[in-house]
């Protein structure tokens, strides 16, 4: 039996694939076998090493919830500014006006080409030399601005070819019925890339979370990747343990944050597929939202 992407397996195949697999599960239980021994081999799996954060709430409540709190704050507010800054520059780069085509191009290359660390770096040398931020919120304001930056740049990439991605016969529909570039800009095409383009926001949403361990790294901003050495330090935490609970607490932040969007961009879908609502211009020149089986009620009243 065929299928429209592949042909049915012949008994070969079928056995060829069978063999991948079991040796596929071999070498990946030999992998972990290799792990698992080499670190029972050095004690890093005795239960003393574990036991303070089973037994105890003082890991996390002194050093990995301020941490976390921190890594929350600083990929919030990046994600908060960066989101509509790419928006901006990724319409922008759509512009007819060359100018604006320009100047746009030039600042999304010019710091989706800058590793998001130097942004960190050079952020927090400006605001030490030009500025009166106090060193303690420096580390913030560096990652923070380093993150908006960067990931600003790739947003506003993402926009541009989630719009792009439209057949062109939307824009042709809506100059059609007397809309502007803006109006259909704002009321045709954005709402439909918004679904299309939500997967890759979502992508870059993990990747703003994940790098806010750079400043923690680099310019001892207190994030919950840097809570390690001082919990393994003043605690007497083990630090394989300390990683494994730290790497635990960023997958299950990640993942929450996948589910919800996965949730979103189905709720959109679904929307999109019982709406009725269509976009019209209106005898005053402005812009009416009617509800598609009203209008076809109301047609087949006068018509």
């Amino acid at each position: 039996m065929s299928s429209v992407l592949y042909d049915a397996q012949g008994p070969r195949a079928k056995r060829r694939n069978i063999l991948y697999t079991a040796l596929f599960v071999a070498v990946l239980a030999a992998v972990g076998w290799w792990v698992y021994d080499g670190l029972s081999s050095k004690g890093q799996l005795d239960w003393i090493k574990w036991e303070p954060f089973f037994t105890s709430s003082q890991p996390y409540t002194t050093y990995i919830w301020p941490g976390l709190q921190n890594t929350l704050i600083a990929a919030s507010l990046s994600l908060v500014i960066a989101l509509p800054l790419g928006a901006i520059f990724g319409i922008a780069r759509l512009s007819d006006h060359g100018w604006v085509r320009g100047i746009a191009g030039t600042l999304v290359e010019f710091f989706r080409a800058i590793p998001v660390l130097i942004l960190m770096l050079f952020a927090n040398q400006a605001y030490s030399d030009f500025t009166d931020v106090s060193s303690e919120v420096r580390p913030l304001y560096a990652v923070v601005t380093g993150l908006v930056l960067y990931n600003a740049s790739v947003l506003a990439e993402i926009v541009r070819a989630g719009i792009l991605a439209l057949p062109r016969g939307q824009t042709d529909a809506a100059k059609a019925i007397g809309m502007r570039k803006g109006q259909t800009m704002t009321y045709v095409l954005l709402p439909q890339s918004v679904t299309a383009m939500l997967p890759a926001i979502v992508s870059q949403m993990v990747v703003i979370v994940k790098d806010t361990a750079l400043g923690g790294a680099m310019l001892t901003f207190s994030e919950l990747l840097s809570s390690v050495s001082p919990m393994s330090a003043n605690y007497g935490a083990n630090t394989i343990a300390s990683f494994t609970v730290v790497a635990v607490i960023f997958v299950a932040l990640n993942f929450a944050l996948t589910t919800a969007a996965s949730w979103l961009e189905r709720k959109l879908r679904r929307g999109k597929k019982s709406t009725g609502a269509v976009v019209h211009a209106s005898p005053g020149g402005g812009l009416e939202t009617v509800d598609a089986e009203a209008a076809t009620a109301d047609h087949d009243r006068t018509g």
